[in-house]
């Protein structure tokens, strides 16, 4: 089956959202969507959602599942947002358990929270097959950038979420907490085991050497191409580099706002006693300060 597939970019994070639908029929699925947030106001709006949303209701659409790859670091999902407005159910891999574990102790976050992944309307476990709307979703668990990271195979398609980049660009990173850059490895090659003309559709991509930005690629042109992971690279040669990169790149610009969003399903924080919801920062506790010193006096 060939589904079709069409996405949406988000410019100021260079995240592709999707619709995929059957060739037939009115029954769809949406991938990684996004929520418009400008930190210095601490402002959300829905512009880009209410896009996927026209396309939707354009097309008359039936959506009954909203699909989280991950718990992204770099965007806000709009997942809640399209839920209410399509009557959607949203679902990501059963190890955001894990990385709500894990950001709980980061973000403090009061005793009562329990990380049993309940803002989520289903948790999915690797090798379900998800059947909605004409399309046969098979989750393939592909941690290492994150310990819930799941591929989602529709027909002859993969959409990878931040396991693999386009093949100029490589891999994803690994150094977040539950990352591991030897898993990510092993999730590659089982990505790349997939037959060589699967169409592979990337969440990000940032245009290396001002090339076009792009989305799509094949199993096959991963496998010859891929700067990190193509032509049989060992897995502790890639373990080396990304540990070694790794080391020096920066804190994702939007991880603080994220992750304590995307942790609980894309809703905001419960509102205080004054109807506001208030995202927390931990001080000196992610990352390196410039200059590769800790932050402290």
């Amino acid at each position: 089956m060939k589904p079709e597939v069409t996405s949406f970019f988000h410019e100021d994070t260079n995240t592709f959202s999707y619709v995929v639908r059957p060739p037939t029929g009115s029954g769809a699925v949406i991938i990684d969507p996004v929520l418009d947030f400008d930190y210095k106001a601490a402002r959300t709006w829905t512009e880009t959602a209410d896009r996927i949303l026209d396309f939707v209701r354009d097309n008359q659409l039936s959506v009954e599942w909203i699909l989280e790859t991950h718990a992204h670091a770099d965007h806000l999902s709009a997942a809640p947002y399209l839920a209410r407005e399509l009557g959607a159910r949203v679902a990501i891999g059963e190890g955001i358990q894990a990385v709500q574990d894990r950001f709980s102790k980061v973000f403090n976050l009061p005793n009562e929270y329990q990380p049993r992944g309940a803002e989520f309307d289903h948790l999915l476990k690797d090798g379900e097959v998800l059947e909605t709307g004409g399309l046969s979703i098979e989750v393939m668990h592909t941690p290492g950038h994150t310990s819930d990271s799941n591929s989602f195979l529709i027909g002859d398609a993969v959409f990878v979420g931040d396991t693999l980049f386009m093949p100029d660009a490589g891999s994803a990173r690994a150094d977040f907490p539950g990352g591991d850059a030897g898993m990510l490895f092993d999730s590659m090659q089982k990505l790349l085991s997939l037959p060589p003309e699967t169409r592979m559709f990337m969440c990000h991509d940032y245009g290396p050497g001002g090339r076009e930005i792009k989305h799509e690629t094949t199993v096959a042109e991963q496998r010859e191409r891929n700067i990190h992971a193509g032509r049989g690279v060992a897995r502790e040669e890639y373990v080396k580099m990304r540990q070694e990169r790794d080391a020096g790149l920066p804190m994702p610009r939007l991880i603080i706002p994220s992750v304590q969003v995307n942790m609980r399903a894309g809703k905001l924080p419960p509102a205080e006693d004054n109807d506001v919801s208030y995202l927390k920062v931990p001080l000196n506790l992610l990352g390196k300060a410039p200059g590769g010193n800790s932050g402290h006096d």
